[in-house]
């Protein structure tokens, strides 16, 4: 079955050509979507030959991915993976996602190896997510923040979420679990490149407010 692996990104004119090019050694089709970065993002990606989706405003990380898995499933693809554009993510692990894929309707990726080494605010962060989450959705997700992420063209018609920002991992997994959905979970290395990007305190205030609305509200 044809896949598509997505990678949004945002001012990563650093990592992108690097994650595109280890990604081309495992996926055909890739689309990068551009959520209107200020640095060179667009044009280094465009060089790599894949295709590059631009939001013309930034619109978050929610919006990005959900602009490229429409894009992949509605251009004839079965599955989807998505992955950061920050190197956060080993791309080297997309044939494992795959491979799990095949008996699972969607599977997480969890931060394991390099967990150590996770900031701070992010360890409390994602420890308080992943308790709220267990208790409104009888869901055991271990990281619930990772983006490292692999489902099919079924189930996403099942977890297409409405959140624009970093809520969207959260909302993937409240409909998840809201749909019965078969899933699986797979350790993952990741590299903390700024210790200061991603998901903030006032980001998780307001993810866990979302959660408790869903939970009201669907």
């Amino acid at each position: 079955m044809s896949f598509t692996v997505v990678i949004p990104a945002y001012n990563e004119h650093n990592h992108i050509q690097q994650v595109i090019k280890r990604t081309k050694k495992y996926a055909k089709n890739i689309v990068v979507v551009d959520d209107a970065s200020r640095d060179k993002t667009k044009r280094v990606a465009e060089d790599e030959n894949v295709v590059v989706l631009h939001h013309i405003v930034n619109l978050g990380k929610g919006a990005a991915l959900k602009t490229g898995v429409d894009y992949a499933f509605r251009e004839g693809a079965e599955k989807v993976v998505v992955l950061d554009g920050d190197l956060q993510h080993s791309p080297e692990e997309i044939p494992h996602f795959l491979k799990a894929l095949e008996t699972h309707d969607i599977v997480f990726g969890y931060r394991k190896v390099n967990k150590k080494h996770m900031p701070l605010v992010f360890k409390v962060g994602n420890w308080t997510i992943e308790h709220i989450t267990r208790w409104l959705f009888n869901i055991k997700v271990l990281d619930t923040q990772c983006g490292f992420r692999a489902f099919t063209k079924d189930a996403y018609k099942k977890i297409r979420w409405e959140s624009n920002d970093y809520s969207v991992e959260s909302e993937m997994i409240a409909l998840t679990g809201k749909n019965h959905l078969r899933y699986t979970q797979i350790p993952i290395e990741t590299i903390y490149h700024n210790r200061h990007k991603g998901t903030t305190v006032f980001d998780g205030i307001k993810i866990v407010k979302n959660m408790i609305w869903w939970r009201m509200t669907r």
